[in-house]
């Protein structure tokens, strides 16, 4: 790979201690196999099966650790891609920054794969045999580079990060509860939202980051036929497209209030009309559209623990991507491009998803913007 498209310094530290140090350990317990077969010469043939077979085991978690950061480091050696995939890293670590110390965000990475749906690896979750994970490693599709798409998803997958970091599953679960106890006549309605919370914190981290741009690139993961659209699984964490799209939305009008929100319903409810859900899912999604206001409220003005005393809404950067800021920051890099090197990259990303929005950028430019934007990142840092 080019010296740009390498990892952060923390990202790279973290996994060659881990790798090392799994090697190191694999190399004592080796040695300590052939010493027990040498030294102890009553040792069964079962037992000294069993010894062996956990020792393979072993080996295979320690493989299994050095697969997934070697899909990582492999795309960086692509030409253009490896460059850009440093750049949203810097992206990506850009966006778990919060108006306050609340944690120690971890190092980010980032890589490329086939299929249609991001994920994430957390940071300090558990590795196979056992280990924590130094780094948390976002996988984006392909397809979504390079457009404001990228952020949709991308921020997406942070908030899943962030919203661990901060504890915000449990604290909202304990929310919605005691709305379930306040209206008993509701609480099937409740009970979906508690079964989805992760991935609309989620959802709601991406939009208070990206703005607009996150809910137009959601609506172009999440157009699928309409059966996946309005399908209702028990067993799915992630709300039915319909609806998500809806409470994206209703976020979105609640941080940053625009006539755009209301334009994107409308446009929303023309592609994929209520009554395709067909009668009995139409009366369901029905009455979960009227919480949607309601629920959206109440996650923007929640006060987790773990931000002593803050609502959600005020920890986010919301006045800096506010519409209006938005188009008057892409009106000013359209007379001159390299004022954008001055701003986040959340910032470059929300305003060109605004003017996508707005449809005064074609995908060609920006496309190009964002491109040079992405290498420059990756420079800076690495210069």
């Amino acid at each position: 790979m080019v010296e740009a498209a390498s990892l952060s310094r923390p990202a790279r530290r973290g996994i060659q201690y881990l790798l090392s140090e799994g090697v190191q350990e694999m190399e004592a317990k080796v040695r300590d196999f052939m010493k027990l077969l040498q030294v102890d010469k009553r040792i069964g043939a079962a037992d000294a099966q069993k010894a062996y077979t956990l020792l393979k085991l072993q080996f295979n978690w320690l493989l299994d650790s050095l697969d997934i950061f070697a899909d990582v480091l492999s795309l960086r050696s692509e030409h253009h891609t490896g460059t850009w995939l440093a750049g949203m890293d810097v992206l990506a670590e850009d966006t778990l920054l919060l108006k306050g110390s609340y944690f120690k965000a971890p190092p980010l990475v980032t890589y490329l794969d086939r299929g249609h749906g991001a994920a994430i690896r957390r940071a300090r979750t558990r590795l196979p045999g056992g280990k924590s994970n130094p780094v948390a490693v976002i996988r984006v599709p392909r397809e979504r580079m390079i457009s404001t798409g990228i952020a949709s998803s991308l921020v997406h997958e942070v908030g899943h990060q962030g919203a661990s970091l901060l504890g915000l599953i449990p604290s909202m679960r304990k929310v919605i509860q005691e709305r379930v106890k306040m209206e008993p006549e509701s609480a099937t309605l409740w009970n979906w939202f508690d079964r989805w919370i992760s991935e609309i914190l989620s959802d709601f981290w991406s939009v208070a980051m990206i703005g607009i741009g996150s809910t137009t690139g959601l609506m172009n993961v999440v157009s699928v036929p309409s059966y996946f659209v309005f399908r209702l699984k028990p067993d799915d964490p992630h709300p039915p497209p319909w609806i998500r799209l809806r409470l994206s939305i209703a976020f979105g009008a609640v941080l940053f209030p625009d006539q755009q929100w209301e334009r994107l319903r409308q446009l929303w409810d023309r592609l994929y009309p209520i009554k395709l859900a067909g009668p009995e899912k139409s009366r369901i999604f029905q009455h979960l559209d009227q919480l949607v206001p309601e629920f959206a409220d109440l996650l923007v003005n929640h006060r987790p623990p773990s931000l002593k005393g803050k609502m959600l809404r005020e920890v986010f950067p919301v006045e800096y991507r506010q519409p209006k800021r938005l188009r008057q920051l892409y009106q000013q890099w359209v007379k001159n491009p390299r004022d954008m090197k001055r701003y986040r990259p959340s910032i470059v990303f929300a305003a060109i998803g605004q003017a996508r929005a707005d449809q005064v950028i074609s995908p060609r430019r920006e496309n190009r913007h964002l491109r040079n934007m992405l290498t420059y990142w990756a420079l800076k840092r690495v210069l």
